[in-house]
């Protein structure tokens, strides 16, 4: 069997009208290599009067990883980090002892006409690097390896595949990867890691000839080759990476193996002992619901 299970993942509302279908965690499988957390917004036509503006909140225990298709974003952070992310950009936030950050819509965007469209990961730390120092780091949409094969135009986002490997830095092995498929064609995935995903971001596709509905994820089985073809113009992205060293404990936005760290991130969280985001005084609050102990 080529695909082991599927997720169909749920809707959240964010806010200002802003949906995403988040697949990660879930029920069936907690994290896929080090992605413990997978969300898909849009592509959606943003509301002239819309308000997607992230105010800052906090991170422990993981990187965030986000990728555009389509939109703008500015992202800040307690380091003092400004940097805008455009479609094609891989930005990899290192939270480890923790970090905080807002993202907010453009100022040339607002008021005007324009689409949003990406994808937000979380990358849970090994154990050895949880408490990590947070840094952030900007890969340019041009410094990213992308190929052409037979009718595949992929890009290396993170991780090695085909020859090419990203120069995005990591604590554990991961793969990422961004592909467009032409109708007809398909790619076949080898040497996957021990734990792989394909997810369909539009058009008809099929693993090993079995179709793969759009909002769905697909755990494979990485024992051998897999196969994708499309029978429309597709695009799909493909995670995985090596098994988390453990089980992690998640509430709201911290991720850690230990149940007392994330009281602690709350309790700090709560009396505003994190660094704040240079020239920005609002945040978001910790939610009524506190961490079990």
């Amino acid at each position: 069997m080529s695909v082991t299970n599927l997720l169909k993942g749920h809707e959240k509302d964010l806010g200002g009208g802003l949906m995403v279908r988040r697949f990660l965690p879930s029920a069936i499988k907690q994290a896929v290599g080090p992605f413990i957390f997978f969300d898909h917004f849009g592509p959606l036509d943003v509301p002239l009067d819309a308000d997607h503006d992230v105010r800052p909140h906090p991170h422990i225990g993981l990187a965030t990883v986000t990728y555009l298709f389509e939109g703008a974003m500015d992202h800040r952070d307690s380091l003092g980090t400004v940097q805008r992310i455009e479609p094609g950009a891989i930005n990899w936030m290192t939270a480890g002892s923790g970090i905080v950050h807002s993202e907010r819509t453009p100022k040339d965007l607002v008021g005007k006409p324009h689409r949003t469209h990406g994808l937000q990961l979380w990358a849970a730390l090994p154990v050895a690097h949880e408490e990590e120092a947070p840094a952030f780091h900007h890969t340019p949409a041009g410094e990213i390896p992308e190929l052409d094969i037979d009718g595949a135009k992929v890009r290396v986002l993170i991780g090695s595949a085909f020859g090419q490997t990203s120069p995005v830095k990591t604590f554990s092995q991961t793969l990422y990867l961004d592909v467009v498929l032409q109708a007809g064609h398909e790619l076949v995935l080898d040497n996957l890691p021990v734990e792989a995903a394909v997810y369909p971001i539009s058009g008809e596709l099929e693993v090993d000839g079995a179709p793969l509905e759009l909002h769905t994820m697909a755990l494979l089985n990485t024992e051998g080759p897999q196969s994708v073809k499309a029978q429309s113009e597709a695009r799909l992205v493909v995670i995985g990476g090596e098994p988390l060293d453990g089980h992690r404990f998640m509430y709201w936005n911290f991720v850690s193996s230990r149940k007392e760290r994330i009281s602690q991130a709350a309790e700090d969280w709560e009396a505003q002992r994190f660094a704040p985001v240079p020239g920005e005084t609002d945040w978001i609050p910790l939610p009524a619901k506190k961490p079990s102990a």
